[in-house]
């Protein structure tokens, strides 16, 4: 199942606006044009043609009304919904200019709010379109619109040096403002949706984790009275010598008893809310990270070795399914791309845990160094992957940045890069050439003391089917 399953798609996110944010904002917007038509005729005294402007301002009023009326208050707008409502408030707001001096008017700046909301909220097609009603808009009431008059006959006009200014202000602020909010809203909308699949990655790996310490518990619990089956029927047996029909009877029911705990053997291999399962030496942990790919036509290689004056013993971690889940990613990732062989390198020392992931693949581009760990980084270069071979990985980094998310939530430090490892030399440094990646843990994170390896357990706690 794709990490990306049940992420929003970008229509389905159109339907996150409510209608009543919009008339909300359209309220405030009639309140700010009564205050500023009240304040141009009697306190400036500048003669507006009062009815027609508040003609204008009664059709926003009547709007809002009419959609209050039809429609429910959480009633949630379509993208083109949102779009025939955004550009009703900009011709809206273009009549008033035309009718209030046009780019004269201080406030025609605002005619930006709503192309800029339709850039942070739809997609680049609605906006676009939004943008160029907006420039037409702009273009027509630079050119024809009725002048501010005051009392005493004052026509109050901007130079036209101003005024061409002011329209090429205008029209550079709906471009910019447009694409400034429309890239910083995808890519917020990016990393949500990449978190969100690092969560339901994670709680996927939690939820195999407890699933499988159910099993456990049932395949232990139900484990004596299959034994007492299996023992009666054994007797039963016995004593059954002369008479055919029943014994074959007893034989199945010892047979299917067998069967059962076969079963409840092999699933409950997985078991892992046993708190012996919740600790395992470092080597166990990478090499069930890396179990899922060693059958896909890759030789993994496993080393670990101490370094620094490091402890000949190999340290016990804790086994966190963030740990497991990112190290798997890194493995896949390094299989997706090696030509014939991956290495995993485990090393420690007296401060430090260290895991080292080398392929000997094409690498990773050297212009996406800087960006790796990013959601929806486009893919390695190299020949393209069957999806049918990488059934998980979608190629966009998203993969990549879940290990990454994971890792340093259990407290690691990651690095990328491309090249041979700095450890070792001669032909095996050639032979790893290709992408780089390690892993450090300050052993007080994820490293078990030797004294809480020695004190008891203590008893496992009831799991909840």
């Amino acid at each position: 199942m794709p990490e990306t399953a049940g992420l929003p798609t970008p229509t389905e996110r159109s339907h996150w606006i409510r209608l009543q944010t919009l008339t909300l904002l359209r309220w405030a917007a009639v309140a700010g044009q009564l205050v500023a038509i009240a304040v141009a005729e009697f306190y400036f005294h500048i003669r507006l043609e009062l009815g027609l402007c508040l003609l204008v301002v009664a059709t926003a009023v009547l709007a809002n009304v009419i959609a209050a009326a039809i429609y429910p208050e959480n009633r949630r707008l379509s993208e083109t919904e949102t779009m025939l409502t955004l550009l009703f408030d900009v011709v809206q707001l273009a009549a008033l200019l035309f009718l209030t001096g046009g780019l004269n008017n201080p406030f025609a700046l605002l005619i930006l709010t709503p192309v800029t909301i339709s850039a942070t909220a739809l997609g680049p097609r609605s906006t676009l379109f939004l943008a160029h009603v907006a420039y037409v808009l702009v273009t027509i009431v630079a050119f024809y619109h009725l002048p501010l008059v005051r009392a005493d006959g004052t026509i109050l006009a901007l130079p036209d040096i101003f005024l061409f200014g002011f329209w090429v202000a205008m029209v550079i602020g709906i471009s910019f403002l447009s694409l400034y909010a429309g890239r910083v809203t995808s890519e917020m909308n990016k990393m949500s949706e990449a978190l969100l699949a690092t969560q339901m990655a994670l709680a996927r790996e939690q939820k195999l984790t407890d699933l499988g310490g159910v099993v456990a518990a049932y395949a232990h619990e139900l484990g004596t009275p299959l034994a007492t089956i299996k023992l009666v029927s054994s007797e039963l047996l016995d004593d059954l010598s002369d008479r055919p029909d029943q014994r074959d009877d007893v034989e199945l029911i010892r047979d299917q008893a067998d069967r059962c705990r076969d079963i409840l053997r092999s699933m409950g291999r997985a078991g892992k809310d046993d708190l012996h399962m919740r600790t395992a030496p470092l080597e166990a942990v990478v090499n069930e990270a890396a179990e899922p790919h060693r059958n896909r036509g890759k030789e993994v290689v496993f080393t670990a070795e101490p370094i620094h004056g490091g402890s000949s013993r190999m340290p016990v971690i804790h086994r966190r399914p963030e740990i497991i889940h990112g190290l798997r990613n890194l493995i896949q990732n390094a299989v997706d791309f090696a030509e014939t062989r991956v290495w995993v390198v485990a090393q420690w020392s007296g401060h430090d845990i260290t895991i080292r992931i080398m392929d000997d693949g094409p690498g990773y581009p050297p212009h996406l160094l800087g960006r790796i760990g990013d959601p929806f980084v486009r893919k390695r270069r190299g020949p393209e992957v069957p999806q049918k071979e990488r059934p998980e990985y979608e190629g966009m980094g998203l993969g990549l940045f879940i290990a990454k998310t994971l890792l340093e939530r259990s407290g690691a430090r990651l690095s990328f890069a491309n090249g041979s490892d700095p450890v070792v030399t001669g032909i095996a440094r050639n032979e790893r050439r290709g992408a780089v990646v390690e892993v450090e843990w300050p052993v007080a994170r994820i490293g078990v003391s030797p004294e809480s390896q020695l004190a008891a357990l203590g008893e496992n706690v009831p799991i909840d089917a």
